[in-house]
């Protein structure tokens, strides 16, 4: 395997952190060896290259190692025949791009959130799987971890402990590529080491400013970091007819929710801000958050029927009435992909060749989601989409926010 991206969450998942739930992370198990680490931070790569050899010649009892080599672009890591699969954790406007390079060139894929920030790119993620064969996970651990809550959060509510399912509040907003203040007057000398170049990639020209984390401000309207946690739960749940097409409101004002209907119970919802997926099984998703309540970082959503409600996040999930989670489920009831480990889940993927709990394609359609509703925020009101067309008919302003033009010289989609 290769690592490209080696901050917070790269690093982790290499040498040991949350990110992985593999105590050591990937350079710790037997069943992986570890030949590139990529970064273009000189610092990050050449640390992580030398914790690596380390670990590998006190497992292996020898004085020195060094088949662990370190790289600033990322394209040489792909053209190495001798790596099977790559770990992806990169700036949000990377992601798509890199990980089809990655499939061109033969790798499989584990790539973190956001997966893709325009659908255009999601559309050119899941063609690349699709004709190169490879497999792809996306980072979006819920669907494994956590003790399989939200497993069962979604096998309950699709056998019907909850009557008719009838809405969904999520408790984060979706978000777009939205470069509305791609401009900045501060420039400062670009760290020794570090190829600022390369790290823009694709995005227009900006000098250094000092700052170069996942993403740089004035590129984003809404959430792409934390909301492909929630809404790739709340779609694998609510499970919609992916050819149908879905109306997306700007909620603007006050609406009355109803006691029964808000998770909170609070009789009036305001909405300013808000955007709320009207899908054709009758469904409707709405996002959040929402004034007065806790919003925290656990990845929750409370699910509403017509004979009971039920909620999940990552300690938690509870449901009302409580006969919901006490009846077991039988054993005609339908189920869903079961993982118990998301990094795990990938490496037999790998061998098996069998989709991972969060392909391609899945990954893609959550992330649309959250695209389309961060496209109706970026314009502060309504929008169609289309699935079957990928486009909004009709609308080419909204049309107009589904791609943007790479710098040159990178191309990545015909």
């Amino acid at each position: 395997m290769g690592f490209i991206g080696l901050g917070g969450q790269g690093t982790g998942h290499l040498l040991g952190g949350a990110w992985t739930y593999v105590p050591g992370g990937y350079v710790a198990r037997p069943d992986v060896q570890v030949l590139a680490v990529c970064d273009v931070r000189r610092e990050r790569r050449e640390s992580a290259r030398q914790r690596c050899n380390q670990m590998y010649a006190q497992a292996r009892s020898q004085p020195t190692y060094d088949g662990v080599r370190a790289y600033n672009d990322f394209r040489e890591v792909l053209d190495r025949p001798d790596i099977d699969a790559v770990l992806l954790a990169q700036p949000y406007h990377w992601a798509a791009p890199m990980a089809t390079l990655a499939m061109r060139a033969g790798k499989d894929v584990y790539c973190e959130k956001p997966i893709a920030i325009t659908v255009r790119e999601g559309h050119g993620l899941t063609t690349a799987s699709q004709r190169f064969g490879r497999i792809y996970q996306a980072g979006t651990q819920q669907r494994s971890e956590y003790g399989g809550k939200f497993r069962l959060a979604g096998e309950l509510v699709r056998n019907g402990r909850l009557g008719q399912l009838k809405e969904v509040f999520a408790y984060r907003q979706p978000g777009a590529f939205f470069p509305a203040s791609w401009t900045s007057e501060r420039a400062v000398p670009v760290p020794a080491g570090f190829d600022w170049d390369l790290w823009l990639g694709p995005l227009p020209w900006r000098p250094y400013g000092g700052e170069a984390g996942h993403t740089l401000s004035g590129l984003f309207v809404g959430d792409v970091n934390w909301s492909p946690h929630h809404y790739d739960i709340v779609h694998w749940i609510v499970n919609p007819d992916p050819t149908a097409p879905v109306e997306v409101e700007f909620g603007t004002g006050t609406r009355d929710a109803g006691v029964a209907a808000h998770p909170s119970g609070a009789a009036g919802r305001p909405e300013d801000g808000q955007v709320h997926y009207h899908y054709s099984n009758g469904v409707v998703v709405h996002s959040g958050p929402y004034p007065g309540e806790p919003v925290g970082n656990d990845g929750g959503a409370c699910f509403v029927g017509t004979e009971g409600r039920l909620a999940v996040d990552r300690g938690n999930l509870v449901a009302y009435p409580s006969r919901i989670l006490s009846e077991p489920l039988q054993p005609d009831d339908e189920r869903v992909y079961r993982a118990d480990s998301h990094s795990g889940n990938f490496l037999e993927c790998v061998r098996t060749r069998r989709p991972t709990i969060c392909d391609a394609a899945t990954a893609v359609a959550s992330m649309n989601s959250i695209l389309i509703g961060g496209i109706a925020l970026a314009l502060q009101r309504p929008v169609k989409w289309n699935p079957a067309t990928s486009d909004f008919p009709g609308d080419a302003q909204a049309n107009r926010l589904l791609s943007y033009t790479p710098r040159p010289p990178w191309r990545f989609y015909s």
